[in-house]
C-alpha cells in the first residue's frame, strides 16, 4: 500500500470515528455530560438497524430512516426521566448511571442477541470501489465521510442559526435564567440527547455495514468517540472530524507497518497530541 492510498483510507476511516464523536459531542457540549453508555447506544441502533432490515427485507438505508426516529425517542425519554435527574455540579452521578446504563444494555443485547457477530448486509455495495488514479476508494467509505460532512453541517446550522440551537445555548449556559425566559431546561436537554441519538443512527449504519459488530462492541467505540473527541477538542463539531482523521491516519499507517499495531498506533496519536494540545486543536464550547 503507497503512502497515497494509506493517506486516503485513513481519512475516510476517520469519517466513522468523526460519526462516533459527533453525537458524544453534542451531549457533552450543552449538558456537561459524559455518556459512559455511549458506544453501547451505537451498537444498539446498528441492531436495530439489522433487525428492521431483517424482518422487513428492507435496505439498511431505508432501515436505518425508520430507525433514527425510533432512536431519538429512545434518547428523548432516557434523558428526560433518567439523565436529567443526575445533571449537577458533581459529575460522579452521571458516569455511575451511564456505566450502569452500559452494562445494562450490553446484557440485554446478549440476552435478545446471543454473542455471534452480526453484520447489516449491503450487497455489491459493500466492495465497490471508484478508481481514482493510482488509489481505489471504497464507495461505502467515501459515503461514510461524505455523511460526516454532512452531519456536521447540519448540527452546526442547528445549533447556531436555528431557534431551537438559541435555546440550546442559552440553556447550557445558564439554565436557571434559561428557565425565566420561558425555556423548559428539561426538555431542551431532552431534545439534544434525541438529536445526538439520530446521529448515533447515522454512525451506526456505517459501522453495522463496514465491520462486524456484537454486544460486546461498544465501550471500543466508546474509545475511538473520547479520542475523537478530545483530539478536536471539547465542543467542537468540526474538531470531531478532524480528530477522526488523526485517528484514522494513525491507524491505517499502523496496520501499513504491522497489521497488530493498528489499533495502538491510533491511541498512541491520541496520546501524543494530549501531551502537546491537552485542550484539542480546536476547543469550542456550544455558546
Amino acid at each position: 500500500m503507497n503512502i497515497i492510498d494509506t493517506l486516503v483510507q485513513g481519512i475516510l476511516l476517520g469519517g466513522l470515528y468523526a460519526l462516533f464523536a459527533a453525537g458524544l459531542s453534542i451531549v457533552f457540549g450543552i449538558m456537561r455530560l459524559v455518556n459512559l453508555a455511549h458506544g453501547d447506544l451505537i451498537i444498539f441502533a446498528a441492531f436495530v438497524i439489522l433487525t428492521i432490515t431483517s424482518m422487513f427485507g428492507l435496505n439498511p438505508f431505508v432501515s436505518a430512516l425508520i430507525a433514527a426516529p425510533l432512536m431519538f425517542a429512545v434518547g428523548w425519554l432516557l434523558q428526560y426521566f433518567l439523565l436529567n435527574r443526575t445533571l449537577g455540579k458533581d459529575i460522579l452521578p452521571p458516569l455511575l448511571v451511564t456505566f450502569g446504563l452500559s452494562i445494562i444494555i450490553q446484557n440485554g443485547l446478549l440476552e435478545g442477541f446471543a454473542a455471534d457477530s452480526r453484520r447489516v448486509p449491503l450487497g455489491s455495495l459493500e466492495a465497490a470501489t471508484i478508481p481514482l488514479g493510482a488509489v481505489n476508494i471504497g464507495v461505502m467509505p467515501l459515503l461514510t465521510f461524505l455523511s460526516a460532512i454532512v452531519v456536521i453541517i447540519g448540527l452546526n446550522t442547528l445549533i447556531y442559526r436555528a431557534p431551537i440551537g438559541r435555546a440550546f445555548r442559552a440553556t447550557s449556559d445558564d439554565p436557571v435564567t434559561a428557565g425565566l425566559m420561558g425555556i423548559r431546561p428539561q426538555r431542551i436537554f431532552a431534545t439534544a440527547t434525541g438529536l445526538a441519538m439520530v446521529v448515533v443512527t447515522v454512525a451506526a449504519l456505517y459501522l453495522g455495514t463496514r465491520a462486524n459488530f456484537d454486544p460486546s462492541a461498544g465501550p471500543s467505540r466508546l474509545i475511538y468517540a473520547f479520542e475523537a473527541v478530545i483530539i478536536g477538542g471539547l465542543g467542537s463539531l468540526w474538531g470531531t472530524l478532524a480528530g477522526g482523521i488523526v485517528l484514522g491516519v494513525a491507524q491505517t499507517i499502523g496496520a501499513t507497518i504491522n497489521p497488530e499495531w493498528q489499533i495502538l498506533a491510533g491511541h498512541i496519536a491520541f496520546l501524543a497530541v494530549l501531551a502537546f494540545k491537552p485542550r484539542g486543536f480546536f476547543p469550542r464550547a456550544v455558546d
